[in-house]
């Protein structure tokens, strides 16, 4: 990714989320059960577990799009009581699946991000035009600006989802595996950008991410999920154990180690 600022002005953000005794029920079935986590000020906790243990759910429930039992604070206010339009200047999620609106632009896409921050019955400022720019640049989307989102590849739109969180200009970012259907260049270029963010502007992260190492690269804390309860959560040596992964995740690992970092690798017969 380029060395751009995006946000040069900036002080650094204060902000934390929590959530505590999360539960979401579907049918008669807890799809969580439970939860309580949380990410402070400028940190990355990355939420991990099998398919079908709540991690989405959670991340949803965290921004405040579904309907659920117990509390989600953004630095102590309660969620559900902003309106939301203050909650979109708190919190950004990146969705897995974004809905891509037909026919609109890149540029136009992004500018959407800045939607919350827009004076009402007024356009967009040179503020919001500079932001979206400088956003645009920095994820090596500003060729495509004023291409039709649904011209560009899986890759290339995951990038354009993550650059309108982005220029969403929030304290906290929630984002469900922002790392899918990008190659091994843009995974790493992608996860740099956002943990450079969080190191320049205190930014806080939630994420769900399916692949283990890179999760114990980047984030501060692990939470695994397994059948919407919080099987273990803590710092990636103490979460990512061979014990730990086959008994939640069913499957045969080795943890490698490499300095600090801990390397997932499946285990075959």
């Amino acid at each position: 990714m380029r060395a751009s600022t995006v946000f040069s002005d900036d002080a650094p953000t204060t902000a934390s989320i929590a959530a505590v005794g999360v539960r979401v029920v579907r049918g008669e079935a807890f799809v969580l059960d439970g939860v309580s986590c949380s990410a402070a000020p400028g940190e990355w906790l990355a939420i991990v577990g099998p398919n079908g243990a709540g991690k989405t759910t959670l991340l949803h429930a965290m921004g405040g799009l579904l309907h659920h039992a117990g509390e989600v604070t953004i630095t102590g206010r309660p969620l559900s009581s902003l309106s939301n339009r203050e909650r979109a200047k708190l919190v950004a999620l990146v969705p897995q699946n974004p809905s891509i609106p037909p026919g609109m632009t890149v540029a136009a896409y992004v500018l959407l991000g800045r939607c919350a921050h827009l004076v009402r019955f007024g356009g967009e400022s040179a503020e919001d035009l500079r932001i979206v720019a400088n956003v645009l640049d920095r994820l090596q989307l500003d060729a495509f600006a004023n291409r039709p989102l649904n011209t560009l590849s899986g890759g290339e739109r995951q990038r354009a989802c993550i650059a309108r969180a982005l220029a969403q200009h929030t304290d906290v970012v929630l984002l469900d595996e922002p790392t899918a259907g990008l190659d091994l260049r843009h995974q790493l270029e992608v996860l740099d950008l956002i943990d450079e963010l969080r190191r320049e502007r205190g930014l806080t992260v939630v994420s769900t991410l399916h692949d283990l190492t890179l999760a114990a690269q980047y984030a501060d804390h692990l939470l695994l999920l397994h059948e919407g309860r919080v099987a273990v959560s803590g710092r990636a040596d103490e979460v990512l154990t061979e014990s730990h992964l086959e008994r939640h995740y069913g499957g045969r690992v080795r943890i490698l180690r490499d300095g600090d970092h801990v390397i997932v690798v499946p285990s075959r017969r």
